[in-house]
Protein backbone atom coordinates (compact mmCIF):
# COMPACT_ATOMS: atom_id res chain seq x y z
CA UNK A 1 0.00 0.00 0.00
CA UNK A 2 2.78 2.40 0.92
CA UNK A 3 4.60 1.66 -2.33
CA UNK A 4 1.45 2.23 -4.39
CA UNK A 5 0.73 5.51 -2.60
CA UNK A 6 4.28 6.72 -3.18
CA UNK A 7 4.04 5.77 -6.86
CA UNK A 8 0.69 7.57 -7.20
CA UNK A 9 2.06 10.66 -5.47
CA UNK A 10 5.09 10.62 -7.76
CA UNK A 11 2.88 10.40 -10.84
CA UNK A 12 0.77 13.34 -9.69
CA UNK A 13 3.88 15.40 -8.95
CA UNK A 14 5.37 14.57 -12.35
CA UNK A 15 2.18 15.53 -14.17
CA UNK A 16 2.03 18.76 -12.19
CA UNK A 17 5.57 19.62 -13.27
CA UNK A 18 4.68 18.98 -16.91
CA UNK A 19 1.54 21.09 -16.69
CA UNK A 20 3.27 23.95 -14.90
CA UNK A 21 6.31 23.98 -17.16
CA UNK A 22 4.54 23.59 -20.50
CA UNK A 23 3.50 27.26 -20.90
CA UNK A 24 7.13 28.35 -20.50
CA UNK A 25 8.07 26.26 -23.53
CA UNK A 26 4.99 26.89 -25.64
CA UNK A 27 4.61 30.67 -25.71
CA UNK A 28 5.66 32.97 -28.55
CA UNK A 29 9.03 34.54 -27.78
CA UNK A 30 11.48 37.01 -29.31
CA UNK A 31 15.28 37.04 -29.21
CA UNK A 32 17.96 39.02 -31.06
CA UNK A 33 20.61 37.64 -33.37
CA UNK A 34 23.54 38.78 -31.28
CA UNK A 35 22.47 41.88 -29.35
CA UNK A 36 19.81 44.57 -29.57
CA UNK A 37 21.64 47.80 -28.63
CA UNK A 38 19.79 50.89 -27.51
CA UNK A 39 19.71 53.45 -30.30
CA UNK A 40 20.86 50.90 -32.86
CA UNK A 41 19.47 48.27 -35.18
CA UNK A 42 18.95 44.56 -34.62
CA UNK A 43 17.62 41.48 -36.34
CA UNK A 44 15.29 39.56 -34.07
CA UNK A 45 13.54 36.20 -34.37
CA UNK A 46 9.96 35.65 -33.29
CA UNK A 47 9.80 31.97 -32.33
CA UNK A 48 6.35 30.40 -32.63
CA UNK A 49 5.90 26.81 -31.42
CA UNK A 50 2.77 24.77 -32.12
CA UNK A 51 1.30 23.63 -28.78
CA UNK A 52 -1.67 21.79 -30.27
CA UNK A 53 -1.84 18.11 -31.19
CA UNK A 54 -4.91 18.40 -33.40
CA UNK A 55 -4.33 21.67 -35.28
CA UNK A 56 -1.58 23.62 -37.00
CA UNK A 57 -0.68 27.31 -36.67
CA UNK A 58 -1.76 29.15 -39.80
CA UNK A 59 -1.42 32.82 -38.83
CA UNK A 60 0.82 34.91 -36.58
CA UNK A 61 0.25 38.61 -35.83
CA UNK A 62 2.83 40.68 -33.95
CA UNK A 63 1.84 44.13 -32.73
CA UNK A 64 4.70 46.58 -32.28
CA UNK A 65 4.88 48.93 -29.28
CA UNK A 66 3.31 52.36 -29.75
CA UNK A 67 5.11 53.95 -26.81
CA UNK A 68 8.40 53.39 -28.64
CA UNK A 69 7.54 53.50 -32.37
CA UNK A 70 10.00 51.96 -34.82
CA UNK A 71 10.53 53.71 -38.13
CA UNK A 72 12.25 50.77 -39.84
CA UNK A 73 10.72 47.29 -39.73
CA UNK A 74 11.76 44.82 -42.43
CA UNK A 75 10.66 41.17 -42.20
CA UNK A 76 12.67 38.46 -43.92
CA UNK A 77 10.88 36.29 -46.45
CA UNK A 78 9.90 32.92 -44.96
CA UNK A 79 9.12 30.00 -47.24
CA UNK A 80 5.48 28.91 -47.00
CA UNK A 81 4.32 32.20 -45.50
CA UNK A 82 2.91 35.46 -46.84
CA UNK A 83 3.91 38.54 -44.86
CA UNK A 84 2.11 41.87 -44.52
CA UNK A 85 3.47 45.02 -42.85
CA UNK A 86 0.91 47.48 -41.51
CA UNK A 87 1.76 51.13 -40.93
CA UNK A 88 -0.45 53.40 -38.83
CA UNK A 89 -0.68 57.09 -38.03
CA UNK A 90 0.60 58.04 -34.61
CA UNK A 91 -1.69 59.89 -32.22
CA UNK A 92 0.84 62.72 -32.36
CA UNK A 93 4.17 63.13 -34.17
CA UNK A 94 7.23 62.08 -32.21
CA UNK A 95 10.85 63.11 -32.40
CA UNK A 96 12.68 59.91 -33.27
CA UNK A 97 16.46 60.29 -33.16
CA UNK A 98 16.33 63.87 -34.39
CA UNK A 99 13.60 63.30 -36.98
CA UNK A 100 9.89 63.91 -36.57
CA UNK A 101 7.66 61.07 -37.75
CA UNK A 102 3.87 60.87 -37.80
CA UNK A 103 3.49 57.19 -38.69
CA UNK A 104 5.24 53.91 -37.90
CA UNK A 105 4.88 50.18 -38.43
CA UNK A 106 2.20 48.97 -36.04
CA UNK A 107 1.85 45.29 -36.98
CA UNK A 108 3.45 42.46 -38.93
CA UNK A 109 1.27 39.54 -40.02
CA UNK A 110 2.39 36.17 -41.36
CA UNK A 111 -0.21 33.93 -43.04
CA UNK A 112 0.58 30.36 -44.05
CA UNK A 113 0.25 29.51 -47.73
CA UNK A 114 0.45 25.80 -46.94
CA UNK A 115 -0.01 23.68 -43.83
CA UNK A 116 1.65 26.18 -41.50
CA UNK A 117 3.34 25.08 -38.28
CA UNK A 118 2.34 21.50 -37.59
CA UNK A 119 2.21 19.73 -34.24
CA UNK A 120 5.64 19.16 -32.71
CA UNK A 121 7.31 21.91 -34.76
CA UNK A 122 8.12 25.59 -34.42
CA UNK A 123 8.83 28.39 -36.89
CA UNK A 124 11.07 31.44 -36.60
CA UNK A 125 10.16 34.74 -38.23
CA UNK A 126 13.17 37.09 -38.61
CA UNK A 127 12.62 40.86 -38.60
CA UNK A 128 15.08 43.76 -38.81
CA UNK A 129 14.17 46.55 -36.39
CA UNK A 130 15.47 50.07 -35.83
CA UNK A 131 16.26 52.42 -34.56
CA UNK A 132 15.72 50.96 -31.12
CA UNK A 133 14.82 53.35 -28.29
CA UNK A 134 17.56 54.80 -26.09
CA UNK A 135 15.37 55.39 -23.04
CA UNK A 136 14.07 51.86 -22.44
CA UNK A 137 15.55 48.56 -21.31
CA UNK A 138 13.07 46.42 -23.23
CA UNK A 139 10.40 46.34 -25.90
CA UNK A 140 7.14 44.45 -25.41
CA UNK A 141 5.43 42.93 -28.44
CA UNK A 142 1.94 41.45 -28.32
CA UNK A 143 1.23 38.41 -30.49
CA UNK A 144 -1.84 36.53 -31.71
CA UNK A 145 -1.48 32.90 -32.78
CA UNK A 146 -4.28 31.50 -34.95
CA UNK A 147 -4.79 27.76 -35.44
CA UNK A 148 -6.32 25.87 -38.35
CA UNK A 149 -9.48 25.26 -36.30
CA UNK A 150 -9.85 29.09 -35.96
CA UNK A 151 -8.80 29.17 -32.28
CA UNK A 152 -6.83 32.31 -31.44
CA UNK A 153 -4.32 32.35 -28.59
CA UNK A 154 -3.51 35.85 -27.34
CA UNK A 155 0.06 36.26 -26.07
CA UNK A 156 -0.51 39.73 -24.69
CA UNK A 157 0.07 39.65 -20.93
CA UNK A 158 3.01 41.88 -19.95
CA UNK A 159 5.43 40.10 -17.58
CA UNK A 160 6.31 42.04 -14.43
CA UNK A 161 9.64 41.82 -12.65
CA UNK A 162 9.48 40.06 -9.32
CA UNK A 163 6.29 38.22 -10.20
CA UNK A 164 5.56 34.83 -11.71
CA UNK A 165 5.32 34.62 -15.47
CA UNK A 166 1.73 35.12 -16.64
CA UNK A 167 -0.17 32.33 -18.34
CA UNK A 168 -0.04 34.00 -21.76
CA UNK A 169 3.07 36.21 -21.68
CA UNK A 170 3.82 38.69 -24.44
CA UNK A 171 7.19 38.44 -26.20
CA UNK A 172 9.74 40.78 -24.57
CA UNK A 173 12.95 41.94 -26.24
CA UNK A 174 15.73 42.92 -23.81
CA UNK A 175 17.86 45.84 -25.02
CA UNK A 176 21.60 45.99 -24.37
CA UNK A 177 23.72 49.05 -23.61
CA UNK A 178 24.31 51.42 -26.50
CA UNK A 179 27.67 51.27 -28.24
CA UNK A 180 29.32 53.57 -30.73
CA UNK A 181 29.47 50.81 -33.31
CA UNK A 182 25.74 50.12 -33.06
CA UNK A 183 24.85 53.79 -33.23
CA UNK A 184 26.79 54.08 -36.46
CA UNK A 185 28.23 57.24 -38.00
CA UNK A 186 27.34 59.34 -41.02
CA UNK A 187 29.52 59.12 -44.10
CA UNK A 188 30.84 62.65 -43.53
CA UNK A 189 31.74 61.88 -39.93
CA UNK A 190 33.43 58.66 -40.97
CA UNK A 191 35.42 60.40 -43.71
CA UNK A 192 36.33 63.24 -41.38
CA UNK A 193 37.46 60.78 -38.73
CA UNK A 194 39.51 58.91 -41.28
CA UNK A 195 41.14 62.14 -42.53
CA UNK A 196 41.96 63.25 -39.00
CA UNK A 197 43.40 59.85 -38.18
CA UNK A 198 45.45 59.98 -41.37
CA UNK A 199 46.70 63.51 -40.67
CA UNK A 200 47.52 62.96 -37.02
CA UNK A 201 49.15 59.62 -37.65
CA UNK A 202 51.14 60.46 -40.81
CA UNK A 203 54.43 61.09 -39.00
CA UNK A 204 53.93 58.04 -36.83
CA UNK A 205 52.99 56.02 -39.89
CA UNK A 206 56.15 57.12 -41.74
CA UNK A 207 58.29 56.26 -38.73
CA UNK A 208 56.61 52.89 -38.39
CA UNK A 209 57.07 52.25 -42.10
CA UNK A 210 60.77 53.14 -41.90
CA UNK A 211 61.15 50.95 -38.84
CA UNK A 212 59.38 48.13 -40.62
CA UNK A 213 61.70 48.46 -43.60
CA UNK A 214 64.73 48.45 -41.32
CA UNK A 215 63.44 45.42 -39.44
CA UNK A 216 62.71 43.65 -42.69
CA UNK A 217 66.15 44.47 -44.07
CA UNK A 218 68.03 43.17 -41.03
CA UNK A 219 67.52 39.46 -41.76
CA UNK A 220 68.57 40.02 -45.39
CA UNK A 221 71.85 41.82 -44.36
CA UNK A 222 72.65 39.11 -41.84
CA UNK A 223 72.05 36.47 -44.49
CA UNK A 224 74.33 38.23 -47.00
CA UNK A 225 77.12 38.58 -44.42
CA UNK A 226 76.86 34.93 -43.47
CA UNK A 227 76.94 33.90 -47.12
CA UNK A 228 80.04 35.98 -47.74
CA UNK A 229 81.85 34.52 -44.72
CA UNK A 230 80.98 31.01 -45.80
CA UNK A 231 82.14 31.81 -49.32
CA UNK A 232 85.53 33.04 -48.11
CA UNK A 233 85.92 30.02 -45.87
CA UNK A 234 85.07 27.79 -48.81
CA UNK A 235 87.72 29.43 -50.98
CA UNK A 236 90.36 29.07 -48.28
CA UNK A 237 89.48 25.43 -47.71
CA UNK A 238 89.48 24.80 -51.43
CA UNK A 239 92.88 26.43 -51.88
CA UNK A 240 94.30 24.42 -49.00
CA UNK A 241 92.97 21.25 -50.59
CA UNK A 242 94.60 22.09 -53.93
CA UNK A 243 97.93 22.86 -52.25
CA UNK A 244 97.78 19.60 -50.34
CA UNK A 245 97.07 17.71 -53.52
CA UNK A 246 100.06 19.28 -55.32
CA UNK A 247 102.43 18.47 -52.48
CA UNK A 248 101.15 14.92 -52.29
CA UNK A 249 101.74 14.51 -56.03
CA UNK A 250 105.32 15.75 -55.77
CA UNK A 251 106.09 13.31 -52.96
CA UNK A 252 104.88 10.38 -55.02
CA UNK A 253 106.99 11.49 -58.00
CA UNK A 254 110.08 11.79 -55.86
CA UNK A 255 109.46 8.33 -54.47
Amino acid sequence: MKASRIAAAGAVAASAVVVLSSPAFAHVSVSPEGTAPKGGYATVNFKVPNERDDASTTKVEVTLPTDHPLASVQPEAVAGWKVEVTRSKLDKPVDLHGEKIDEAVSKVTWTATGKGIESGFFQQFPVSLGQLPEDSDELVFKALQTYSDKEVVRWIEVPEKGREEPESPAPVLALSAATEDHHGASGADSDSGADQASASGSDTGDAEAASAKTSAAEPADSTDTTARVLGVVGIVVGAAGVAYGVLAGRRRTSA
